[in-house]
């Protein structure tokens, strides 16, 4: 046995120590392999898979899952097209479409961002086996849209799907009990309710028509088609009819396997037919270009983003344990001239929320300028840290508002005690000394308690509002209420200040401080630590499958059992959205 484990551990001190000389060997490699644009070059847009707004740090089991990190990010895809339409090197823009996941106003940006593009002169060549709606929205910038003779094009609409619980928790003896402020407030209703309220209806689909109109409009105008045609094909599942219809109807401009997609490139690029295509992604195009940052010992402006659900703790998400701290380094700076904070969250935890948003003021105390540039979502807890700034923009088709608070407290009284037979006994000095329990439901005085406490914070929360909006605090609550706009009504509202891009903030806030839009370093950073790059240098540990065991329906409800155990009992958040 001895033998054995010193058999392990010796195998496991020569796998570190191989791991660690192929880091070396690629450190020292870095020079032969570095990445060099030669002319007649094509930036290269790889629509696939989970489009982030840039790349984010990697947990343990991800990386030793070696789970694929090489799809380009929104930052990655909007930098590159900036440099590139002013690049000798670069004769042309390639968009290969693949079936890639990113939110509506994360595509608005993108399609701007193309037609800044364009302004070059240089053409815009787009391609697909099969055009996923979202793809095609960002395909019709192209000069020149290809489909795959056997494929085809799906504009299909604008539709949400909600999953409700209640049934399935009826049956398991589980009940949450609700506290909230905010008649539109309807993240907690698929626990306590079968189907959707009217109010939630109402605002879903208000933000679902206009996320249409964006999309039906934006495709009619670069496709010199009519919005009546594409309403109507959206409700004929078009995408089944044959690949010659498209061209008929102006959706495509040919049909075209990938190998002659090729060939035009080619022809459009200078390149011989006998030699390769000279493809640069937008991550080698601008380490190529030197362009990963700039430095941060000079003037800058800093961008910070905020993305994913706001917890108390943790390194994952908008952390109120990390942000804040990160918030003062930035302040106490003297080679930071302002902040653009990047949102894209719908929210989370109302205490994590609160700090971030009092370090953000102690930014601004530094007389610096804090802009806030929001993405697809900054809604409830994301709007909460958003609305303290000096200028606020966002897309016409960001999802934001949602200023409301709610509490979910579960009792499993019906499963431990009803159907497993488990009781308990309590003997308190005091009345509710022992506190609110999972395992009974909880009393009036406790449920009132909780709902003075939901009803305090969400007075805060609407002060914030007013103090940051300049606006009546009743004059917030008058569009409260938990409810969820789409930027081009938030302008109207007075929740946001501008509409458009993170560039426009960038830009805006670089001519106020009469800076070099360029002057940009982004944070939080994002270094590698040593296991990270080992693992990665070898290619991942395929043998170890955590968590792939479990089948989509079953791992998504062990997730969200473990959110609703972990996380903080009162939260500031909107109700997860998926739009398709």
């Amino acid at each position: 046995m001895l033998g054995t484990v010193a058999g392990i551990w010796v195998s496991m001190i020569l796998v570190v120590v191989a791991g660690m000389m192929l880091v070396v060997a690629a450190a020292g490699s870095a020079g032969d392999s570095a990445v060099k644009v030669d002319s007649k070059s094509i930036l290269f847009f790889d629509l696939s898979g989970n489009i982030v707004e840039r790349h984010q740090k990697q947990d343990f089991f991800t990386m030793i899952q070696n789970i694929d990190n090489s799809t380009p990010t929104l930052d990655e895809l909007m930098r590159s097209l900036r440099l590139a339409a002013d690049d000798d090197k670069i004769e042309a823009l390639y968009i290969k479409c693949g079936g890639s996941a990113m939110g509506t106003a994360s595509r608005e940006e993108l399609l701007q961002a193309i037609a800044d593009f364009k302004q070059s002169g240089k053409p815009v060549v787009a391609y697909a086996d099969n055009y996923a709606q979202g793809d095609y929205l960002i395909a019709t910038t192209a000069d020149s849209l290809f489909l795959n003779p056997m494929g085809g094009i799906d504009i299909h609409g604008v539709g949400s799907m909600t999953p409700f619980f209640k049934g399935l928790m009826d049956k398991l003896g589980i009940k949450m009990q609700i506290v909230k402020v905010g008649t539109f407030k309807s993240a907690v209703e698929p626990y306590i309710l079968t189907s959707m309220s009217e109010p939630a209806r109402l605002q879903m689909q208000q933000y679902v028509d206009t996320i249409w109109s964006f999309t039906a409009s934006t495709i009619a105008e670069n496709r010199s088609l009519s919005v009546d045609s594409i309403t109507r094909w959206a409700g004929e599942m078009i995408s089944t009819s044959p690949s010659a219809t498209f061209i008929a109807d102006g959706l495509a401009d040919g049909l075209r396997y990938k190998r002659t997609v090729d060939s035009y490139l080619k022809e459009i690029s200078g390149i011989d037919s006998d030699k390769d295509l000279r493809f640069v992604t937008p991550g080698d195009y601008l380490s190529a270009r030197n362009e990963l940052d700039f430095s941060s010992a000079k003037d800058h402006i800093a961008i910070y983003y905020c993305v994913g659900d706001i917890v108390d703790s943790g390194e994952e998400g908008i952390s109120g344990a990390v942000v804040p701290g990160d918030i003062v380094a930035l302040a106490d700076d003297d080679k930071v001239q302002g902040l653009v904070l990047r949102v894209n969250s719908g929210g989370g935890s109302a205490f994590a929320s609160e700090q971030i948003w009092e370090a953000l003021q102690y930014f601004k105390s530094k007389g610096k300028p804090f802009y806030v540039s929001m993405g697809d979502y900054a809604a409830s807890g994301g709007y909460y840290i958003s609305c303290g700034a000096d200028t606020i923009f966002a897309d016409r088709t960001t999802l934001t508002g949602s200023i409301g608070v709610f509490g979910m407290i579960p009792d499993f009284s019906g499963l431990v005690t009803g159907k497993l037979g488990v009781n308990f006994s309590t003997v308190e000095s005091n009345p509710n000394a022992a506190g609110v329990s999972a395992v009974e439901p909880m009393t009036a005085a406790q449920h009132a308690a909780m709902q003075r406490s939901v009803e305090n914070i969400y007075d805060l929360f609407t002060s914030r509002v007013a103090e940051g909006r300049g606006m009546t605090q009743d004059d917030v609550k008058a569009i409260a209420e938990g409810r969820v706009w789409v930027g081009s009504k938030a302008i109207e509202l007075g929740l946001v200040d501008y509409l458009g891009s993170l560039d426009d903030a960038v830009m805006a806030m670089a001519e106020d401080l009469d800076i070099d839009s360029d002057a940009v370093v982004r944070y939080p950073r994002t270094e590698e630590k040593l296991w990270e790059r080992i693992i990665r240098e070898s290619g991942g540990l395929n043998g170890i499958k955590a968590y792939r065991d479990f089948d989509a329906e079953t791992l998504e409800m062990l997730t969200t059992v473990h959110k609703l155990r972990s996380m903080n009992p009162i939260q500031a958040r909107m109700e997860p959205v998926t739009i398709k």
